[in-house]
């Protein structure tokens, strides 16, 4: 048995001399995993469905092999097993990389997890505090400085040393968490890397907290778009998304939201990247559009949202992931996020002598301008769309029209070489016959 303190964590290996695992090893391991996965699922997976993730987990050098996304989309909407959720983030992760067209920036630091835990961090006060914050209720990470502590603890001070610049925030723990509940420590580890580089979790947690400021500004911009009197009435209270979406978006529901529905949430976005938690808010806020219209008050409403609405019954859970699956705000996202840098340099640029009014009817102007260009992009990006779309049926017809001609050909020399075939067996018969052609091949010389 080989042992090794790592941080504060003790592993024991029973691998180094090839030593057979004990039986009680394996049975602490299997109740480790159910008291991890001690919360309640929604979308329960069918025994056919499960039976698809497992013929593809089980895909020889599967990391490598592009897998057809809408198989993996459909699958994903269909349910994730619990027992196999760790796994399939893992997958889905690897499938992620392989669909980018555009490598993402990976951390310049290389050190291995393991000697990254042998150092020492300047955040270890910040993030002891909010150890027994996280998820203070689930039964793995109750315990003070327990097993589920501690691993937390691991991961994020391994973090806060291969990214400085993020170090330590407030919300990572939860994100960190979910991911402790389905996997290894060091799995979790690499798939919180994973999350913070290549999804780009990692914009939100810098310490200028900019790009945190532009998702509140593009949140408020697709309520907008979507459920207008509730923008309306959340504006007439002076109520921003940083009054309560903040901590939706650093901890990725997981602050306040049912653990089955998190994972949920986890599940996609492993498959389709950080607009999913602008998706899971828009569909939370506009399926309880009813209820919030009813408070009237400042207090009345962001208490609602913050302690209210987080507690879902199944079915409401099941449907916003619903929601989320057939959503597309990409194009608008980008859209907003370019409004919002243009505002913000139209503000430099405007006069201080401005009066709020006449301020406030310049961003106005600026703003009905940028609508319609925005319009405008789109249409022609409709046209775009619709040009590229007929130039690619054209490709497909002249593609089947060359595999048609292919075919032929193939027809036609196999016919050539049957021809030249039956010549030669003519020739040869003709030849025992002593009937023999001319230099010419065109006439016969008749036997003598």
């Amino acid at each position: 048995m080989f042992v090794s303190a790592q941080g504060w964590g003790i592993h024991v290996s029973y691998q180094r001399w090839n030593v057979p695992v004990p039986e009680e090893k394996k049975n602490s391991n299997l109740q480790n995993k159910r008291l991890k996965l001690d919360y309640e699922e929604i979308t329960p997976c069918l025994k056919e469905i499960t039976l698809v993730w497992e013929k593809m987990l089980a895909t020889p050098g599967k990391a490598k092999v592009k897998f057809d996304p809408e198989t993996i989309h459909a699958a994903v909407t269909q349910g994730v097993p619990r027992q196999h959720r760790g796994e399939i983030w893992k997958f889905l992760s690897e499938q992620f990389v392989l669909r980018q067209t555009v490598p993402s920036r990976p951390p310049s630091n290389h050190t291995p997890y393991k000697e990254l835990l042998k150092q020492l961090t300047s955040q270890q006060h910040a993030i002891l505090i909010d150890l027994g914050r996280t998820f203070p209720t689930h039964p793995y990470f109750q315990a003070q400085l327990g097993a589920g502590q501690l691993s937390l603890y691991n991961i994020l001070k391994a973090y806060s040393l291969l990214d400085p610049e993020v170090g330590y925030c407030q919300g990572l723990s939860f994100i960190a968490g979910v991911l402790l509940l389905h996997m290894g420590e060091e799995d979790a580890f690499n798939m919180l890397k994973f999350l913070m580089y290549d999804v780009g979790l990692r914009k939100q947690y810098r310490p200028d907290m900019i790009i945190l400021q532009i998702q509140m500004y593009q949140l408020s911009r697709l309520l907008h778009d979507y459920h207008r009197d509730l923008y309306s009435h959340l504006e007439r209270q002076e109520i921003g998304p940083s009054l309560y979406a903040t901590p939706w978006f650093l901890t990725a529901f997981a602050s306040h939201f049912p653990l089955g529905f998190v994972a949920r949430v986890f599940d996609m976005l492993f498959l389709q990247g950080s607009e999913v938690i602008f998706k899971v808010a828009l569909s939370l806020l506009g399926s309880h559009k009813p209820l919030i219209l009813q408070h009237e008050s400042l207090e009345s409403i962001v208490d609602f949202i913050k302690t209210t609405l987080p507690n879902l019954g199944l079915v409401q859970m099941e449907k916003t992931i619903n929601q989320v699956c057939e959503m597309d705000i990409s194009k608008q996202l980008q859209a907003y996020e370019v409004e919002y840098h243009v505002l913000q340099d139209e503000l430099l640029d405007t006069p201080p002598n401005l009066s709020h009014h006449q301020r406030a009817a310049q961003l106005e102007r600026t703003n009905q301008s940028l609508r319609q260009q925005n319009l405008d992009l789109l249409e022609e990006l409709q046209v775009s769309h619709a040009r590229a779309c007929s130039l690619e049926a054209q490709v497909e017809a002249l593609v089947q029209g060359e595999m048609r001609l292919k075919e032929q050909l193939s027809v036609l020399e196999q016919e050539k070489k049957h021809l030249a075939s039956t010549v030669t067996r003519l020739q040869d018969l003709l030849s025992t016959l002593g009937v023999h052609f001319s230099p010419d091949g065109d006439t016969l010389t008749p036997p003598i």
